[in-house]
């Protein structure tokens, strides 16, 4: 079974980190460059699972999440938040707006992959 997932990054840095990451699961990895990025390719391909940074122009990950849990393929999908900012803050918005999980930036790339692998069922269900 193959698992495609959608990751929403301004920082090309951060980009290049999660694919070398992720890569191992032999996930199907689609990226977008911003918020806006993002929602358009969320909504030209239904993706099993969604990572979208906090902070990026055109359109800021609370935005998009919130846009994201409108549209119905997305209602229940695993969508995980990412911030560099402190989660004691930034955590409680994300998951009011629908995260199913956030990491805190530097990500750990161990604590990245367990989450998603945690999250094939719920998301091919």
């Amino acid at each position: 079974m193959s698992v495609s997932l959608l990751v929403v990054e301004d920082k090309e840095r951060t980009r290049q980190q999660l694919e070398a990451e992720i890569n191992p699961l032999n996930f199907n990895l689609t990226f977008a460059r911003d918020g806006l990025d993002g929602l358009s390719k969320a909504k030209s391909s239904a993706f099993d699972m969604v990572l979208i940074d906090h902070k990026m122009p055109l359109m800021d990950g609370l935005t998009l999440l919130k846009n994201l849990r409108d549209l119905p393929v997305y209602k229940d999908a695993p969508v995980f938040f990412m911030t560099t900012q402190d989660l004691i803050e930034v955590e409680p918005q994300a998951l009011k707006a629908g995260a199913t999980q956030c990491f805190s930036k530097p990500l750990d790339g161990e604590q990245v992959r367990k989450t998603l692998l945690a999250n094939i069922k719920r998301s091919v269900a």
